[in-house]
């Protein structure tokens, strides 16, 4: 045991860290209008931690602070997700918030703040390093959901986001606690080096794995452990609705792969089951239960838990191939979710915020080209080829059926065939309906940006899939190197 650790594979949350001290500092001493400044910063912060977390990859895995920390292609892979997906979310929000009088310097910092969080759960090594990593970033999204805090919808979001999150934390606790007392051991590669040599799994372990997987399953929205999304997403601030549809969703199904197929890769038979169950009642919850909703902010919501049940289908395959199919279709997922909030974000009539799904009626009229965005990212989302969501629902099914899961894969080919009716709804609505009462034209130019960016990579995904399903599988491959 090394007296002291090799700092080098942790320099971006190190660096991270410190940026988010010193932004917190500029902004108390800054006072007044530091706002836009911090913001600033802080998307430059994540950039550079963007380029750390490049510089420290190595060919190999890397392990420190006594076996609390891994860095390897699959978290590289998966934290340049998540500092992509806070960085848009910073800078579709400032707009937002100057304009809704809710521009205070901490908002900016409290998405760094959890990023740092989500990048600890990425590279978490340990139960311990996991539980860290998970309430740092837990703490921060509390605290953003009830940011308006003038707002009753935003309070209560908040306050039921504390109230289940706390619930949840509680139950993963409780898990870790039995996987500890049945084993000895909370280090990742400890818990596999056991599981390995021994015959099978005690019943305490089982139950134990149970308790930890039902406490992730509640932050990344699977079924039934759901119950919050709803509520908070239509509560909350929306441009803290689009962080947290992206960001903590990539690195929650991340830590969830790791745990599952790191240590307990033995046990797949039983984690398996878990996995199926919650996929298939994600899937079908997300489908049905999002046709009746009228907001849409709620309609993305019950999409989110859909779309978190096509990836775990990959997980479920417990492969190679899966562990790539939900890399591949977090990527996409990114995308299709940063473009549909930022054209959510820009639903303005007269000033104020508009989020009924009948004000989009005759959007191709009033604003064309936000209209053709829109409906590039509701295709997608439906799973019509030749469009990027397609492809990312394609390597997770096609990994299912490779590893013999073959009801699963048909159940989740059907299920996206229903959603289809609320995502083609709709583009109906924009291009059939008669229009409305015209949305407020400017949307910003950094707003603009992502979307044609977002747009550009959904439609034109199928040109080149070869570099991002590659780099998939480099980095799935590290965590079957073992």
């Amino acid at each position: 045991m090394t007296p002291v650790p090799d700092l080098f594979p942790a320099l971006p949350e190190i660096f991270l860290a410190l940026a988010a001290m010193a932004l917190l500092m500029v902004g108390v001493f800054q006072r007044h209008d530091a706002t836009r400044m911090v913001a600033t910063l802080s998307v430059l912060a994540l950039a550079v931690t963007g380029g750390l977390v490049l510089f420290v990859e190595g060919d190999a895995t890397v392990v420190t602070f006594n076996g609390l920390f891994v860095v390897d292609g699959f978290a590289t892979f998966m934290k340049l997700l998540v500092l992509l997906g806070s960085a848009l979310a910073i800078i579709m929000s400032l707009d937002f918030i100057e304009r809704e009088h809710m521009a205070r310097f901490e908002y900016p910092v409290l998405i760094v703040l959890a990023t740092l969080g989500m990048l600890m759960m990425v590279s978490a090594n340990d139960l311990i390093a996991l539980y860290m990593g998970l309430e740092l970033q837990s703490l921060a999204l509390y605290v953003m959901a009830a940011f308006r805090r003038d707002t009753l919808r935003s309070s209560e979001a908040g306050l039921k986001y504390f109230v289940l999150g706390a619930l949840s934390s509680g139950m993963l606790l409780y898990g870790a606690s039995m996987v500890y007392g049945f084993t000895g051991a909370t280090g990742f590669a400890d818990l596999a080096a056991q599981l390995t040599a021994a015959d099978g799994a005690s019943i305490g372990l089982v139950v134990g794995i149970v308790f930890v997987a039902a406490g992730v399953a509640f932050k990344i929205s699977a079924v039934p452990f759901h119950m919050w999304t709803p509520d908070v997403y239509e509560g909350a601030p929306t441009p803290v609705t689009a962080f947290f549809a992206v960001a903590p969703k990539i690195a929650a199904i991340a830590m969830f792969v790791r745990l599952l197929v790191g240590p307990f890769g033995e046990l797949v038979a039983q984690w398996q089951q878990i996995i199926i169950v919650a996929s298939i009642l994600s899937m079908a919850l997300g489908a049905f239960a999002a046709i009746a909703q009228n907001n849409i902010k709620r309609l993305m919501a019950y999409s989110s838990i859909g779309h978190i049940g096509y990836a775990l289908v990959g997980l479920a395959a417990g492969t190679d191939a899966g562990v790539r199919g939900v890399m591949v279709y977090m990527a996409i997922y990114l995308a299709m979710n940063v473009g549909t909030f930022a054209c959510i974000l820009c639903m303005r009539v007269n000033g104020r915020m508009v989020e009924g799904i009948e004000d989009l009626s005759g959007l191709s009229r009033t604003n064309p080209m936000m209209a053709v965005a829109l409906a590039i990212f509701m295709f997608s989302m439906a799973g019509i080829p030749p469009l990027a969501g397609f492809f990312g629902k394609l390597y997770v099914f096609m990994a299912a059926v490779d590893a013999g899961l073959y009801t699963l894969a048909v159940i989740g080919v059907v299920t996206s065939v229903v959603s289809a009716f609320y995502y083609l709804r709709i583009v109906k609505l924009m291009y059939f309906d008669d229009a409305l009462e015209p949305f407020d034209r400017p949307i910003g130019r950094g707003m603009g940006v992502i979307l044609v960016g977002t747009g550009l990579f959904t439609l034109f995904f199928f040109v080149a899939p070869a570099s991002l399903v590659g780099a998939a599988s480099r980095a799935a491959a590290t965590l079957f190197a073992g």
